[in-house]
């Protein structure tokens, strides 16, 4: 294997690369949201700066792929922080758990999402659609919602989803022990097509654990939920801001 030929493989094991290099799509990716109020403090402690926290919202989030090309189907779950930056309105991916191994890497090393391995759940039991997430035997999350309560109007789903989304994104040098790069980046999911939405009463338990903290941000107040089928492709990430250029011009001052 020629120099050339590693490098086009992308990803480790040069032998059997772990996902494809090119744009995923999404079929029967559903959803469910549930939207509430934290604590504001707990939120400005782990939000990064230039984002800015205007309501202490968080919308803690159970995504069923139905069909995702290259990696089959899947689940994730995590938690998405509302923010702005620059008078923009979007959301910082706060943490996210997910039981497939490929879709874990390729999203930390392709993108920023902050992807580790858990087992989240979305099924429905008796009238209502329950989503839940575990780090091992432990339980971290249970989500509840009244199944297909009322129609959910298909614009107002497209916002929810189609939200600017803020990831940071760090360059481990390995020679140095330091930092290659880090930013703080923004995507947007493109190609969206709404295929059922729907909203009801929620509710929501997050229970502490030192390696799935979602608990550190509790539930004072459940504002809204929702439950969404769509087909979706996500977008590449964009820099919005260098961190290292940042605190070098700082250093210079």
């Amino acid at each position: 294997m020629t120099p050339l030929e590693a490098l086009q493989r992308g990803t480790t094991p040069l032998a059997a690369p772990v996902y494809p290099l090119r744009a995923t799509r999404f079929t029967d990716r559903e959803y469910l949201n549930v939207v509430y109020r934290t604590d504001p403090d707990a939120l400005r402690a782990v939000v990064p700066e230039p984002l800015v926290v205007e309501e202490p919202l968080v919308r803690f989030e159970v995504m069923k792929m139905g069909e995702v090309d290259g990696y089959g189907p899947y689940v994730e779950s995590g938690q998405a922080i509302q923010v702005t930056l620059d008078g923009e309105h979007g959301e910082y991916l706060h943490a996210m758990y997910l039981d497939n191994f490929a879709a874990t890497v390729s999203g930390r090393e392709l993108s920023a999402y902050p992807k580790v391995l858990g087992t989240p759940r979305l099924r429905v039991d008796e009238g209502a659609l329950v989503g839940t997430l575990d780090r091992g035997t432990e339980r971290v999350a249970t989500a509840t919602m009244a199944y297909e309560w009322e129609p959910l109007d298909h614009e107002e789903a497209r916002a929810q989803i189609a939200v600017p989304t803020f990831m940071v994104k760090l360059v481990p040098d390995v020679f140095t022990q330091g930092l290659r790069a880090a930013h703080l980046v923004r995507t947007e999911i493109t190609d969206l097509t709404v295929k059922e939405a729907w909203t009801g009463p929620a509710r929501l338990q997050l229970f502490a654990h030192a390696l799935a903290p979602m608990a550190d941000l509790p539930v004072l107040e459940v504002v809204s939920a929702s439950h969404i089928v769509t087909d979706l492709t996500l977008a590449p990430v964009r820099p919005v801001h260098d961190y290292l250029a940042a605190l070098d011009t700082q250093a210079t001052q």
